[in-house]
């Protein structure tokens, strides 16, 4: 591992206790403290995918991995809104050239929310696109500086259907966040509601989703690295993973260590001593590993691979993905079962894990049906009738 990746892993355990000492106060905020994430800044972690040519480090999947399960490991929130911080600078880098020189002229990183659903209509005029519409799901909107928006461009002239789908990306001072996050997971992540109304987003300020889906976009002509030419959804799966593997890792480590000390009512010694709870925790203890290696086995192939893969490659590494968020969340489940009631106090990690895992695994990407089905068509020599 290059110098600059151990350093950077270094510094995002170092942190991870202070994402887990403000885990509460965050979820009860409905959003990331400010202190936390200017930390995060200051170590350089969303520097992590950005080009050295603008000040970024330049590391590639494998520093994402080991730097973002570090991160997930103190809280599931705040390392979901860091995941998706850091790969959107990434998408940020496949815009038009100008564009990212404008950009990073003045910053070595930028804080984007970026919903990837076509919720809204451009059409082309003078000057660029007209956008409107209303995008949920954006994930760290109370600190974003800038929004990814993803839309259907229309000829205004007629009833053709939409002539592209591309992302577009605005200031914050260009769009308007409605407060309507209240859910009962991954409260901290500020996944509010975007609305733009009538905006004109010059060209060079918007990309197309086909490009950057096939690694093919702006970024893989403009920088040598080869993390510019990955496709974009396996970056998405990775970003969107590492949270539930993260505290998988920390809901096992938290439940072996209550083992020791906790004394059931009725049961002879302490919680330890018990074999089924023995046996609970090895299971667990297997699982988990089972999915960190399907999950590091993905990253390897996908930086191997990068835009040579096939069709039916990518539509692997996303039912991968979805297949290690759903273990992991099997995995939570199960020890909260033998954890006592104790588990389900508000303020309790174990708690707190289980419904962020239960929440995040609601993402589109880690529809698990449907991955399956793409999965079993893709090998039948089908379409898998899924993005990949």
């Amino acid at each position: 591992m290059p110098d600059a990746n151990i350093d950077l892993v270094a510094r995002a355990r170092a942190l991870a206790p202070l994402l887990a000492e403000h885990a509460e106060d965050a979820e009860r905020n409905r959003r990331p403290p400010d202190h936390v994430i200017h930390a995060l800044e200051e170590a350089g972690i969303f520097r992590l995918m950005v080009p050295r040519c603008y000040g970024g480090l330049e590391l590639d999947l494998d520093a994402f991995l080991d730097v973002g399960l570090a991160l997930c490991e103190g809280d599931g929130s705040m390392g979901w809104v860091s995941t998706f911080y850091i790969e959107h600078n990434w998408m940020l880098c496949q815009f038009p050239e100008r564009f990212q020189r404008e950009l990073y002229a003045d910053r070595s990183h930028v804080l984007a929310p970026a919903m990837i659903s076509p919720s809204g209509v451009a059409q082309m005029v003078e000057g660029g696109l007209r956008v409107s519409g209303r995008w949920p799901w954006a994930t760290g909107s109370a600190h974003g500086d800038w929004v990814i928006v993803g839309a259907r461009v229309e000829d205004a002239t007629s009833d053709a259907p939409p002539l592209d789908f591309r992302f577009l990306a605005l200031p914050r001072s260009e769009v308007v966040v409605e407060d309507t996050w209240h859910v009962d997971g991954m409260r901290a992540t500020a996944s509010n509601d975007v609305i733009v109304e009538d905006q004109i987003v010059p060209l060079d300020r918007s990309v197309s989703v086909g490009d950057m889906t096939n690694g093919a976009s702006h970024g893989a002509s403009l920088h040598a690295g080869p993390l510019y030419r990955t496709p974009m959804l396996p970056i998405l799966g990775m970003a969107a993973s590492m949270p539930a593997l993260g505290q998988a890792r920390t809901v096992v480590r938290t439940f072996g260590d209550r083992m020791q000390d906790r004394v059931r009512i009725g049961q002879p010694g302490k919680q330890a001593s018990l074999p089924a709870a023995q046996m609970r925790l090895g299971r667990a203890e297997l699982e988990l590993q089972q999915a960190e290696l399907l999950m590091r086995q993905t990253v390897s192939e996908v930086m191997r691979q990068r835009d040579a893969a096939t069709l039916a490659e990518r539509t692997r590494w996303m039912a991968s993905f979805a297949w290690v968020v759903h273990q992991c969340k099997g995995v939570i489940a199960s020890v909260s079962e033998v954890s006592g009631a104790k588990a389900h106090f508000l303020n309790d990690p174990l708690q707190r894990a289980k419904r962020d895992v239960d929440t995040m695994a609601c993402h589109v990407v880690f529809d698990l049906d449907q991955r399956l089905e793409s999965l079993g068509r893709s090998r039948l020599g089908l379409d898998p009738r899924a993005m990949a």
